[in-house]
């Protein structure tokens, strides 16, 4: 069933947390597609990274196959290599990791901010040594960091910034568009995102040397794409380096495109679903939403409240996911995970902020196919929930 079916209309179908909203318009583009000469490495692609950095307001955009592959090409167009250390905050999924592992470096986890959940630039400058080559902050839930504050840490100590804004397309910083603060900004439109393509992914940059690294390793490390050599009428292209299969489709940039079209309206219901969701939380004991910085415009991929002690949050989970409401829960600490303890030796305590949030986090359904009578279902049944799990 495509997400044009799912209406959520009645108290017995589940609400997830997270959905992509498809209409006509966009399988129309993807069908225009299906019947071009293109349907790879075509004019879709560029079509779509210009329309990317123009909304974000930079210079380069670079499409590729996902998420996590827009963090490794930016990884690597940073230069990181064995043994090379990378600062990130261990409230994240595992890509922003996973990223600088593919490239032989060593990811060093620092903890939060208890407000926000956002990297901690104190814990951050604490953790920098000699082997220190970059920064990876997270714009969590789609709230952006920090960037004055990161960037003056950079500045200092020659690092590279890249900004995971996965969730956060959209999203503002002091009135600049999260895209072009940092050096490197690495956006993801799986369908839970503020706009989707299926799978698939984008960084951008002001700076033309990283761009050009990124377009050559999401492509074997060929230094000239097959549409170029067709134009030019020439087989012949080298390869410059190792690099990788991380091309995105032309069917992908196509719904990616329609879908462009749609995300201001597709960011205001996000802001309108939150402001209920707020406006209700300020009446409920035992729940808080987390912070949001007045100098910000948040995006609001997730909305994520904080339980307070009194409240068993399996139990809540539970019930709530009986009632066919889909929580969720963002994230369990990354230096938790078995396969970071083992290779780095790493255990709790390391982010005892994180790891406390971590306890008492919850994510709930925020997405645009969402109306006031899917949201005030939500809270109607939060605050039952809440008081039963009280008494549990």
């Amino acid at each position: 069933m495509d997400s044009s079916q799912l209406t959520f209309n009645d108290h017995t179908q589940q609400i997830p947390y997270g959905c992509q909203s498809i209409d006509n318009h966009d399988i129309a583009e993807v069908y225009s597609v299906l019947q071009s000469n293109w349907l790879t490495t075509g004019p879709k692609i560029l079509e779509f990274e210009n329309a990317i950095a123009e909304f974000v307001d930079t210079k380069y955009a670079i499409a590729v196959s996902s998420g996590t592959a827009a963090l490794h090409c930016a990884i690597y167009a940073a230069n990181i290599g064995f043994n090379d250390e990378v600062i990130i905050p261990s409230m994240t999924f595992a890509a922003t990791a996973n990223c600088v592992l593919f490239q032989g470096g060593k990811p060093v986890f620092v903890d939060v901010s208890p407000e926000t959940l956002l990297i901690n630039p104190q814990k951050l400058e604490e953790n920098i040594t000699d082997r220190t080559k970059a920064i990876i902050a997270v714009d969590y839930a789609g709230h952006p960091c920090d960037y004055d504050r990161l960037r003056k840490i950079t500045d200092i100590y020659g690092l590279v910034l890249i900004s995971d804004a996965c969730h956060a397309l959209g999203a503002k910083y002091k009135g600049e568009n999260v895209g072009s603060i940092a050096d490197m900004t690495v956006f993801s439109f799986h369908p839970v995102k503020h706009i989707t393509t299926g799978e698939g992914g984008m960084i951008t940059t002001t700076n033309i040397e990283y761009a050009e690294r990124m377009r050559r390793f999401r492509n074997h490390g060929i230094d000239v794409s097959f549409r170029e050599r067709s134009k030019n009428a020439t087989w012949v292209y080298d390869i410059t380096d190792l690099g990788y299969n991380y091309r995105i489709t032309e069917i992908q940039c196509a719904l990616g495109l329609s879908q462009l079209k749609k995300l201001p309206d597709f960011l205001n219901q996000r802001r309108k679903i939150a402001k209920m969701y707020d406006n209700a939380f300020l009446e409920f004991e035992h729940l808080e939403p987390l912070s949001v910085h007045d100098d910000i415009y948040h995006a609001y991929h997730l909305y994520v409240v904080k339980l307070d002690k009194k409240i068993n949050r399996h139990s809540l989970f539970v019930k709530l996911n009986k009632r066919g409401i889909g929580v969720n829960v963002h994230y369990i600490p990354l230096h938790l995970h078995s396969y970071y303890k083992k290779k780095f030796k790493l255990h709790k305590g390391l982010c005892p902020i994180a790891e406390q949030s971590y306890e008492q986090i919850l994510s709930l359904p925020i997405f645009p196919k969402m109306n006031e009578f899917h949201v005030q279902r939500i809270i109607d049944d939060v605050h039952d929930c809440l008081l039963d799990s009280n008494q549990d």
